[in-house]
């Protein structure tokens, strides 16, 4: 089983991340779920949202407490909680955020896991470009899928598309490609 956990602020499309993550697994042939949690239900509150993607039908229903991926959209919740907790010594780490590593002192996480497995993405901007809103959750599925290959970047557009309207699915899609494409572009220049 592989287990993502999503963290961000309300607002920025966590927990609709997370559904998306587990539509491209399931369009995949494989089982998923997704769901929430959160306190109080306002813009700008820390939100986690967790998907589990199995090969066999998933059981568990409690958080996820040892990830094998971190999804980070807001890279300010570093410094107001241990975003990493748990996080496997194999595991991966997806930050939004324009900045390197080092700019945002995770040189440390970045050493105690695999090379490679440690990576930023403009997604805000990204999804600033192409959907005109700071909405960072489409781009990181993208790149998600580019970092970890548990997913496809065909099936996180496919699932994007089934959410919603064709004007705004076009646009997140094109967010996601483009991320996806920044990380292969940079896996190239390596």
């Amino acid at each position: 089983m592989f287990q993502v956990r999503i963290h961000g602020r309300g607002g920025q499309g966590v927990v609709t991340g997370a559904e998306l993550l587990s539509v491209a697994a399931y369009l995949e042939g494989k089982h998923a779920q997704a769901f929430p949690s959160f306190g109080s239900e306002r813009m700008g509150a820390p939100v986690i949202s967790f998907c589990r993607i199995d090969d066999k039908e998933i059981r568990l229903r409690e958080p996820i407490l040892e990830p094998d991926a971190l999804i980070v959209q807001d890279p300010t919740l570093f410094k107001a909680m241990d975003v990493c907790q748990g996080l496997k010594p194999n595991g991966y780490l997806l930050v939004n955020s324009n900045r390197s590593l080092t700019d945002l002192h995770l040189d440390a996480i970045a050493r105690q896991l695999p090379a490679g497995h440690v990576l930023t993405v403009p997604a805000s901007e990204l999804a600033l470009k192409h959907v005109g809103r700071p909405l960072p959750n489409a781009a990181l599925l993208g790149a998600f899928a580019r970092l970890t290959g548990i997913i496809h970047l065909q099936s996180v557009a496919a699932a994007i598309r089934d959410a919603f309207p064709e004007k705004i699915a076009m646009a997140n899609i094109a967010a996601a490609t483009a991320a996806h494409d920044a990380l292969a572009s940079a896996d190239a220049a390596a």
